[in-house]
């Protein structure tokens, strides 16, 4: 499917909007704490911490605005705490080379294992990354298993001498020392709570990122279409759509279901039909269940492959 011609308005004031509620509930959360209580001030933080890692999923792919610096002024304070921006950014980008899609290797953000590798793990380590496969288990373990894999990759990254990933986490540490530990130092809320908040929006967005992507031969095939409505949508900002986000990167969120509703049939045949209605009925089936197997069963077909071999040798095309 083609994708559509993107014009750019210098400002996109929708995600503005985006972004400055993320600042806002941040803020109120944080200081109000004394008023709101516990329950009500972490829920909202953990809402708004959820929308800004979305929002910021958006500054990657060059919105709000056309200038890439003032894109990432916009992010500077590393709310979340866990990821720094450049390195989510940059890995983000290079997961979105769609022939590379769930390779246990080439893409970044692939839940599969090379089974290979996974023939040589322990039964407890098996038991720990099945459980992941479940969304039950990927709400829970599974912020603690990704983050692990990251810093370790990045970390060995560091130790080869690559400056790029070393100069993301010094980016990272400007962000989270003078403005965001100081803000929560100063403010009512306890350090151990916004940690809390900080784990469940990762929990959160693991609902969203639970089955995005499945093995397929055919890379077209590999993203799936969540027809949900409903908050987690708007959390995600439309990016449950993500047969569409993929075909069409540089769309802004709020043209997504607009795009799709009027194209359904053929994105839903151009994916092979892999959709679900909302995330509800994928929490009925999967809550408990495991979806896929961990190690890539496509991995040895050479049709799995051969996508990626000839964009390898292809002139790259886009928007």
């Amino acid at each position: 499917m083609k994708s559509p011609d993107v014009i750019t308005p210098a400002i996109e004031w929708p995600t503005v909007i985006i972004g400055v509620m993320c600042y806002v509930g941040f803020a109120i959360s944080t200081t109000s704490y004394d008023a709101l209580g516990p329950w009500i001030s972490g829920i909202l933080l953990a809402l708004a911490l959820t929308l800004y890692s979305s929002f910021s999923h958006e500054v990657l792919h060059g919105h709000p605005f056309r200038n890439e610096t003032l894109n990432t002024a916009f992010v500077f304070p590393a709310l979340g705490l866990a990821i720094p921006y450049p390195r989510f950014r940059d890995t983000h980008l290079a997961h979105h080379h769609d022939p590379a899609l769930t390779d246990p290797y080439d893409d970044p953000e692939s839940n599969f294992i090379d089974p290979s590798v996974w023939a040589k793990w322990g039964v407890a380590r098996r038991v720990i990354y099945t459980w992941n496969n479940t969304l039950l288990g990927r709400m829970l373990v599974g912020p603690i298993i990704a983050l692990l894999v990251f810093y370790r990759d990045d970390f060995r990254a560091v130790l080869r001498g690559n400056r790029q990933v070393r100069d993301a986490y010094l980016f990272h540490v400007g962000g989270l020392i003078p403005v965001v530990l100081w803000w929560i130092w100063m403010a009512d809320m306890p350090v151990w709570l916004y940690l809390l908040c900080a784990y469940a929006s990762h929990s959160i967005l693991k609902i969203r990122t639970f089955l995005e992507h499945r093995a397929h031969e055919r890379a077209r095939c590999r993203s799936v279409i969540i027809e949900d409505r409903g908050l987690l949508s708007f959390l995600f900002l439309k990016n449950n759509l993500h047969a569409v986000h993929h075909a069409c990167p540089r769309l802004p969120w709020y043209r997504l279901q607009g795009y799709y509703m009027a194209r359904r049939s053929a994105f839903l045949e151009r994916n092979g039909g892999y959709a679900y209605r909302s995330y509800a009925q994928i929490a009925g089936l999967f809550l408990l269940k495991t979806k896929d197997p961990v190690p890539h069963l496509l991995w040895q077909d050479p049709a799995f492959h051969l996508e990626k071999d000839i964009a390898a040798k292809s002139p790259t095309t886009g928007l």
